[in-house]
């Protein structure tokens, strides 16, 4: 197979393979580890503060001379109003019930003491940094944003679920656009984390290559050669890879967590919004089943916070009933070899069909 194309030249890798930006399972050492296989590393910045971006940034750098993107998100943030106040402590509640019924010590915070961060504060780093490609999800960066960023020379990434979202991106003047089927793991990149278009990847693919002219990243169930070959026929100048890597050497994954994806059967996976408020897709548990279908469900960032303490808890028990193990719906055998390997031996079976 020819990998040179449009995306690469963008990009400035050897293929056109972007290693997912996985918040909680990616680190600085597995984006060095995808770039050293000629492939494009993504750092999972999510939602945190500027200094620990600055930080993040830093070390990535310390790793590697390539170019990585940042990932970042750009969902709305809920204003604090009575109704939420009231139900976040009916949440708390709960959930400080739920833990003790399993012998879980946790110590929840209120929601006065959240710090609930935008992306905006984020930008600046990025640009003084001099982070020249910039990945995106839960929505669209204003114009103001992308004005900023692309008058800094940077290549903008956004990310859609829908034909309507792609459109909307590449309107916007976005460079690239991921489209990311349902099937894949974690989060879902949709603009709203209500009422979400529940199509199939390789359905949404043809259609969005139909509607835009820009380049497209293709993510959502990418786990060998046949997926590859597959997503490019559809339209796809790149492809994007997330849970293949989940167990690898760089994985932040702790053993019991590797432990119990090793495990996995396909009926066990699940897309909830019981961890986050926001949907995503990983592996039923003890908690998804006692919150998914309650009343205590906040709208994101608020639960993703709020049940951020919980997790941490049950990590420190290496207890997997209480923790979120996000995968998408292509399993298979998951190998613990390096990144690097992982990338270079998908890269050599794509080229051997």
């Amino acid at each position: 197979m020819n990998w040179e194309n449009e995306l690469t030249q963008k990009l400035g890798v050897t293929y056109p393979i972007i290693q997912a930006p996985m918040f909680g399972v990616t680190t600085p050492e597995m984006v060095a580890a995808a770039s050293k296989a000629g492939c494009l590393g993504s750092l999972a910045l999510a939602d945190l503060n500027a200094e620990q971006c600055l930080e993040l940034i830093k070390k990535t750098k310390q790793l590697t001379d390539k170019a990585f993107a940042v990932n970042i998100f750009v969902h709305e943030i809920p204003e604090v109003t009575d109704e939420l106040r009231e139900k976040y402590s009916k949440t708390k509640t709960f959930l400080e019930e739920l833990a003790k019924q399993n012998q879980i010590e946790v110590n929840l915070p209120e929601i006065n003491e959240i710090k609930v961060n935008s992306y905006h504060e984020q930008l600046d780093v990025i640009i003084s940094e001099n982070c020249k490609i910039v990945s995106f999800t839960f929505g669209n960066l204003d114009n103001q944003s992308i004005e900023k960023l692309k008058n800094n020379g940077t290549i903008l990434i956004g990310t859609c679920t829908s034909v309507n979202e792609a459109l909307i991106l590449e309107q916007s003047g976005i460079d690239i656009i991921c489209v990311q089927g349902i099937e894949a793991g974690g989060h879902r990149g949709s603009f709203t984390n209500e009422n979400i278009p529940q199509i199939g990847g390789l359905s949404l693919l043809s259609q969005v290559r139909d509607s835009v002219k820009v380049p497209i990243i293709y993510a959502g169930g990418i786990y060998n050669a046949r997926t590859i070959l597959a997503a490019k026929t559809l339209g796809a100048e790149g492809f994007q890879i997330g849970s293949l890597l989940l167990n690898s050497e760089e994985s932040a994954l702790k053993d019991f967590e590797k432990e119990r994806l090793k495990k996995l059967k396909e009926d066990e996976i699940i897309l909830t919004k019981s961890f986050s408020g926001r949907y995503a897709r990983g592996i039923k548990n003890t908690f998804i089943e006692a919150v998914e279908n309650s009343d205590f469900i906040l709208p994101y960032p608020y639960q993703n916070k709020l049940t951020g303490e919980f997790r941490k808890a049950a990590r420190i028990q290496n207890n997997s009933e209480f923790v979120n193990l996000w995968i998408g719906q292509s399993i298979g055998k998951l190998s613990e070899e390096s990144t690097t390997i992982i990338l270079k031996n998908l890269i050599e079976e794509v080229d051997k069909n």
